[in-house]
């Protein structure tokens, strides 16, 4: 029986489906559900109803945008009565769901009915309700643990496990594991990477992409039908500096997929964490790169060496390559905004510690870095363009690690090394007929067999090292030709830019001033990409 005072009141009719529940067929359905609450409203001359909804929300979490909205009208003396389906449509959380229908709804004098389960708040305590709240909850929790098994399966098996594509990705009609590029989204990704590349950091990318009115990531995903969320925030241009970083840390831009980059604590906890690198699976060339692997490093390398701004907001496009000799550490950068021609660095040891003993000055003037490195850049790129070979050669003669004397030795090494390893085979199956047919003890065989092993175990270490030696051989030639294509990009540089210097240099080391000939100076050591010192 419904009190008086409640039928004058708002009737909430509360309907849920998870995505786990779209799979038990139509006897969950929205529409199924709506129709049994109203059906029992009118009958019960409950007319003043009013329909709270979530579809797709699963029921080991609160947070949903429909059960809050009906919380709220409780809470603010709009609700007399809540009707739902079943206990299990309410939630499967067992505490918090006695919390709601035992303490809240009792408090706010609200009358609690769930139809298929016969319980009635009206009718006093329920003893098996608090049971069927708790098998509800183990309901959830048996399905996580199944649902994830089946993840963890696939991902293993080389399956790609995310159901929503990597913002510049999106499905292939034809195969929808299979990723293809989206022609809208993946130029945006490849500007991300050259705005960083030029200097920009994350914040500046987000901010120009907002005032351009890019469409941001879940934006673009729904209106593409790669996803239909509903809590996509008020702003669809709103990019953020956390979005910014995750496109330029991604390596499905190179052509792989990761699985299992991020978890859930547990199927109560809606929270995501972060799975160690180590811990995650790469599945390799799996869709097509949007980005190359020479600008996803580049990239990294950026990333990786946080650039300070100086007081006019400006980074130096030389901050975060430029150490100390000595102690290791960066040289800052002094900014002289009146007097540009004083703008140098300093080693952050001397410059930033009390005891100045740590460490001495390396003190060198930005313009002096600039010319020195202008002019080195311009050598190799005049040289590139007019002699490849010749610099390759050169190239080397300064990067090999073995003279062509000594790689020869090592492939006679290697060769003699193989076949006496193949024919300790032999003499093994040969031994092994001999005792097999008597002709040795076993005693024998066990020693000899031995020997034999022995013998193989250090032959098969010496064909290891040999090997990754001469493979490092290839692998330096490989970074030789990776260096002349990527100065063969330039023609003479009138200056430098940011992007310029993560192309060709991996770091710039200053040395202490030497005075010994009655000026100053200072050694500069430049480390470039793939190939390291260029001596001489």
């Amino acid at each position: 029986m419904i009190r008086q005072s409640n039928t004058e009141k708002v009737t909430a009719l509360y309907c849920r489906l998870s995505h786990d529940d779209e799979l038990q067929g139509d006897s969950n359905s929205i529409i199924n559900q709506k129709q049994i609450l109203s059906d029992y409203a009118v009958k019960h001359g409950l007319a003043n109803y009013r329909f709270y909804v979530d579809d797709g929300i699963s029921g080991t979490t609160f947070d949903r945008e429909g059960f809050k909205n009906m919380i709220a009208d409780v809470e603010s003396g709009e609700v007399g009565t809540v009707i739902v389906k079943d206990m299990s449509r309410f939630g499967r959380d067992y505490l918090k769901v006695g919390y709601y229908t035992e303490i809240m709804f009792a408090e706010y004098d609200v009358h609690f009915i769930a139809i298929n389960d016969g319980v009635d708040s009206e009718h006093g305590d329920n003893d098996f309700t608090p049971i069927r709240n708790l098998f509800n909850e183990f309901y959830a929790k048996d399905t996580s643990r199944k649902i994830r098994a089946v993840w963890k399966a696939k991902g293993n098996a080389g399956e790609r496990i995310a159901s929503v594509p990597v913002y510049g990705y999106k499905k292939d009609l034809l195969d929808p594991k299979h990723l293809i590029i989206d022609e809208e989204a993946a130029p945006i990704v490849q500007r991300i990477y050259q705005m960083c590349l030029s200097g920009m950091g994350p914040y500046q990318i987000a901010t120009t992409l907002e005032s351009e009115k890019i469409l941001c990531p879940s934006y673009h995903i729904n209106n593409i039908g790669m996803s239909h969320r509903t809590d996509l925030g008020k702003n669809p241009y709103g990019w953020n500096t956390c979005c910014i970083a995750d496109i330029l840390e991604r390596k499905d831009y190179l052509g792989h997929t990761t699985n299992f980059k991020y978890r859930r604590k547990s199927y109560k906890s809606h929270k995501v964490i972060n799975i160690p690198e180590e811990e995650q699976v790469i599945l390799y060339n799996t869709h097509e790169p949007i980005i190359t692997q020479d600008v996803w490093d580049a990239v990294q390398k950026i990333r990786a060496s946080k650039r300070r701004k100086n007081k006019s907001g400006e980074t130096n496009i030389f901050s975060g390559i430029i150490y100390c000799a000595d102690c290791g550490a960066r040289l800052f950068y002094h900014h002289k905004k009146d007097k540009p021609g004083q703008c140098h660095f300093q080693c952050g040891t001397y410059s930033y510690h009390v005891t100045k003993d740590e460490c001495s000055t390396h003190y060198i003037r930005e313009s002096v870095v600039n010319e020195i490195v202008l002019s080195e850049l311009n050598q190799i790129i005049r040289t590139a363009n007019c002699d490849e070979n010749s610099l390759a050669e050169l190239l080397s003669k300064n990067n090999e690690t073995a003279s062509r004397k000594q790689a020869a030795k090592q492939k006679k090494e290697l060769a003699a090394a193989q076949k006496r390893y193949d024919e300790l085979d032999r003499m093994f199956n040969r031994l092994y007929e001999d005792n097999v047919n008597g002709k040795i003890s076993d005693e024998r065989f066990a020693k000899m067999s031995a020997l034999y092993e022995s013998e193989q175990a250090e032959l098969a270490d010496t064909i290891k090292n040999i090997s990754e030696s001469l493979n490092n051989d290839k692998t330096e030639q490989d970074n030789i030709r990776r260096f002349v294509s990527v100065a063969k990009k330039y023609t003479e540089l009138t200056e430098l830019s940011t992007e310029i210097l993560h192309d060709f240099i991996q770091k710039i080391v200053v040395h202490a001033p030497d005075k010994s000939s009655g000026k100053r100076v200072v050694q500069l050591d430049i480390y470039y990409n793939f190939i390291g010192k260029i001596n001489g």
